[in-house]
């Protein structure tokens, strides 16, 4: 019996930390933008001029 209790105490403590970490999340706005990383690979980066130096 005691097993069990002891079963059930880690359970709700593991949920509770990621209920927490989930509510952290949500607040810090982890999730405000859900439509620009879907549509973000569809776009070409754009080609930056090649810096290094000239061969002579």
């Amino acid at each position: 019996m005691l097993i069990i209790v002891g079963l059930i105490l880690t359970s709700v403590i593991v949920a509770s930390f990621f209920l927490v970490a989930f509510i952290w999340a949500t607040k810090s706005g982890q999730f405000e933008d859900t439509y620009g990383p879907s549509v973000r690979i569809l776009f070409d980066d754009e080609k930056k001029p090649d810096q290094s130096p000239e061969k002579n």
